[in-house]
């Protein structure tokens, strides 16, 4: 596994249901197209998981 993730938001949460919105702004996302570096580990992937959809996810 990689040290770090990079997570970059590529879809708006406007439309989703509320508990991806939550999970999105708990990743550290809050606008389109701005990217955040997060660490490899099972809770992260798990919420990159859940809204899979909506994010691009780049191993750094």
């Amino acid at each position: 596994m990689a040290e770090k993730l990079k997570v970059t938001l590529v879809k708006s949460t406007i439309g989703s249901i509320p508990k991806h919105k939550k999970t999105v702004e708990a990743l550290g996302l809050k606008k389109l197209h701005k990217t955040v570096e997060l660490p490899d580990n099972e809770c992260v992937r798990g919420m990159v998981n859940h809204v899979r959809h909506l994010v691009k996810v780049e191993e750094i």
